[in-house]
């Protein structure tokens, strides 16, 4: 039987598009800071191919520091509530219980935890309350300490043994196995050639059970790898990243340049 996440049937690749509510983010902060910019963009983006949208109101590149939940909030609210009026698929990319509750309240489906449940201790619970489906991701450390952490022994099997663990934490909680996506959270706490590795290794990953989001779009490894120093100039590498993923057992691309990527997509697979 084929596996399904968030409603959609995961038949092929899927796509989510990032829409990023802060000044801050590393590639497009401060590009959607009116939410009726938000709103068009995260329109055009279905249009353009995208299965969800996510929505993110506090920065988490390297060095960035916590918003607080009022601001939060603030930032992610009208987006969520203006897509979910036009029938978007909404993922809600928070860390905090609180948020993630006003936002499925205003029609967001899914909650995308870059701390894989670990900041707040009520998300937990409320993913099984609510019974919604939920990407974990794996994180080295903290934004505010640049991910610092301890080296990897072997980095795809450390993050694999990480996410099977929380994801069975969160069955013992009450969270169905199938509402629930892994991330290995490319760029955070990775040098890279971990970064790669993990890509490479995603078969390794989904071999848990679990639908796989690989999120490489624009991210700084790929920039130290090719020498571009600017996010928005390292589209094509994003995109070939991404057909790789796929190639390899991604279930969900996380990306910024939907488009792009959802022609990628279509013509790797026809090659097939």
């Amino acid at each position: 039987m084929i596996a399904s996440f968030g409603g959609v049937t995961l038949d092929r690749p899927r796509v989510m598009a990032i829409v990023n509510v802060t000044p801050d983010s590393f590639s497009d902060g401060g590009e959607r800071l009116d939410p009726a910019r938000a709103i068009v963009d995260g329109l055009q983006f279905i249009s353009e191919g995208a299965d969800f949208v996510d929505i993110g109101g506090e920065s988490t590149r390297p060095g960035s520091r916590a918003v607080s939940e009022e601001e939060e909030l603030r930032r992610v609210l009208p987006v969520v509530e203006g897509l979910a009026r036009r029938g978007a698929l909404i993922s809600i990319d928070t860390r905090r219980a609180s948020v993630a509750r006003a936002c499925l309240d205003a029609g967001a489906r899914i909650v995308n935890d870059v701390s894989a449940l670990r900041d707040d201790p009520e998300m937990m619970p409320l993913i099984a309350e609510r019974r919604v489906p939920v990407v974990l991701m794996h994180r080295r450390g903290r934004p505010e300490t640049g991910y610092a952490g301890p080296a990897y022994r072997d980095v795809v099997e450390d993050v694999r043994q990480f996410l099977i663990e929380r994801s069975q934490e969160c069955e013992l909680a009450g969270i169905a196995r199938q509402d629930i996506a892994i991330d290995p959270g490319i760029g955070f706490g990775k040098l890279p050639e971990e970064d790669l590795a993990l890509i490479a290794d995603t078969g390794r990953l989904a071999a848990a059970g679990h639908p796989v989001l690989i999120g490489a779009s624009r991210k700084s490894f790929i920039g130290k790898l090719i020498g571009v120093k600017d996010a928005r100039q390292r589209v094509p590498a994003s995109i070939w990243l991404a057909v790789e993923a796929a190639r390899r057992g991604a279930a969900i691309l996380r990306v910024h340049d939907v488009a792009a990527t959802c022609q990628a997509l279509a013509i790797s697979a026809a090659m097939r």
